[in-house]
């Protein structure tokens, strides 16, 4: 395709774009002529077939294909009702893989809201790992606060170390060297920097239960506080097995510094140059 014929189909889907309860949506009647289809009859067709391939990649259907209904102008001055879609950008990158490939309409609509889609993916994935950074440095920012809290109370930092250990022997079931081996994580590093975002605050949530019981109940010593460490971390277990949740299966994350530090080289390229 010519550079303006690009930009002129670029236009047309970016015109027909809209909102449709909050999410952006295009009219299946509108990109039907857009996409070089004349008749409805066949385009249903096309939509058929975007909407099974949409059931066989186990997403809801109804999420992406909404049905509607739209009045239309007759040559008398009178209006008909005909039903419609609103199609989510995913539900378009469906229907343009199922459409005629030779049609150039179908040939850019697949590359364009493969980009989009692409694009989609990659906010989400950032979104979930800045998510689960910010729930490390959280972890780490209570930890530091509990230590200080229990050198208070007669724990050293030997102490501490061993009552964190009970805490998650209490959490996963297993000791913490054998965690780190699931997770394939060395020896000299936290075991959190390799769980996943529900892991590192399930070890936030049973630390900040110490640090709040510790005061309440004015523990001293390791052994009382080691008690009550282990207590709100089967706490927080027996929590998440009510929910078909075991802390023990939890699949290994990728190291959270390495992420940490993707992220900061992604925030770098965005920033505009010094002059």
């Amino acid at each position: 395709m010519k550079s303006d014929e690009i930009k002129d189909l670029f236009g047309k889907f970016e015109a027909i774009a809209c909102e449709y309860e909050g999410v952006e949506c295009w009219s299946a009647r509108e990109l039907c002529g857009v996409l070089g289809y004349v008749k409805w009859q066949t385009f249903e067709n096309v939509l058929a077939k975007a909407q099974e391939a949409c059931q066989n990649a186990d997403i809801e259907i109804a999420d992406h294909f909404t049905g509607v209904s739209k009045k239309v102008p007759l040559g008398s001055g009178a209006e008909r009702e005909i039903d419609d879609f609103m199609l989510t950008r995913y539900a378009c990158y469906l229907v343009a893989q199922n459409g005629d490939p030779r049609k150039p309409e179908i040939s850019f609509a697949q590359n364009y809201f493969a980009i989009q889609t692409r694009v989609a993916e990659l906010v989400e994935r950032r979104m979930l790992e800045n998510e689960r950074v910010v729930a490390r440095h959280k972890l780490a920012e209570t930890e530091k606060h509990l230590s200080g809290v229990l050198y208070e109370r007669g724990v050293d930092s030997k102490g501490f170390a061993i009552i964190r250990s009970k805490g998650d022997k209490a959490l996963f079931h297993m000791d913490t060297a054998v965690l780190k081996r699931r997770l394939g994580a060395p020896q000299s590093r936290p075991v959190a920097d390799f769980l996943p975002t529900l892991g590192i605050k399930a070890k936030d949530f049973a630390a900040e239960m110490t640090s709040v019981n510790v005061q309440q109940k004015n523990l001293y010593g390791q052994l009382p506080i080691e008690k009550e460490h282990v207590d709100n971390n089967l706490a927080v277990r027996n929590m998440l097995l009510q929910r078909g949740i075991a802390p023990e299966n939890f699949l290994p994350g990728e190291d959270v510094k390495k992420v940490e530090r993707r992220l900061t080289a992604e925030e770098k390229k965005v920033q505009p140059k010094k002059k």
